[in-house]
């Protein structure tokens, strides 16, 4: 995914991308990452869990907007529910 994001941000098109493995997202230089901590396969949180899986989109949204300039990777406050 990160190697996409790269080739779409030469085209002019901001990208962010949730990631679950920090160390891959720095090792591929993805442009935005925000890192979430859960399971791999439910980078969005749980299914059947909308707050959550908002929650997560509207970190991602933010971080598209606010990053300053790309390579950003922030980690993410939102914990997976029990």
């Amino acid at each position: 995914m990160g190697l996409i994001a790269r080739a779409i941000e030469e085209q002019g098109v901001a990208t962010v991308c949730v990631v679950m493995n920090r160390d891959i997202a720095e090792n591929v230089k993805i442009p935005r990452a925000l890192h979430v901590r859960f399971p791999y396969g439910a980078a969005l949180g749980p299914a059947r869990r909308a707050e959550t899986q908002q929650a997560v989109i509207r970190a991602a949204l933010a971080l598209l907007v606010n990053a300053a300039e790309p390579g950003l990777i922030v980690e993410s406050d939102i914990e997976w529910p029990e």
